[in-house]
């Protein structure tokens, strides 16, 4: 199902819940990614779904229940690093693991993790990947 109007504006209710709280760009970026795959691929939604989630995460990074800018672009794990079809591997569910820890620390600030201060790169990316699913479960109740 494609993502964007005839006349190329992001259509709301085809977007997933945590983009349609997320800025126009980010919104923008999956649509146009997905409706561009949708064609080159035939029509196949699944791989469609991926290549613009792929796009998305590229400047964007998932905190909460929404997507934020990401400081600087690029890959935002070891997965996405290695890229193309049939890559294996765990991935960051949108947490920039690939960002120093700093900035890993103050997305952890702001989602009022406890205990961050004392948690090691690793920790921190799991603990805001397990927070960023329980807002985003909040979030669609």
């Amino acid at each position: 199902m494609p993502k964007t109007t005839a006349r190329g504006e992001v259509e709301q209710s085809e977007l997933p819940s945590t983009l349609r709280r997320s800025d126009e760009k980010a919104q923008r970026t999956f649509a146009e990614a997905h409706d561009a795959a949708l064609e080159q691929y035939d029509g196949n939604e699944k791989r469609a779904h991926r290549v613009a989630c792929a796009a998305l995460k590229h400047s964007y990074e998932k905190t909460g229940d929404h997507w934020e800018p990401k400081p600087r672009r690029g890959p935002s794990g070891e997965r996405a690093e290695i890229g193309g079809p049939g890559t294996q591997g765990e991935t960051a569910e949108g947490v920039d693991a690939n960002a120093p820890k700093e900035h890993l620390l103050a997305v952890a600030r702001r989602l009022s993790i406890p205990g961050r201060s004392r948690m090691t790169k690793d920790e921190l990316v799991e603990a805001i990947e397990r927070r960023n699913r329980q807002e985003t479960q909040r979030a669609r109740e």
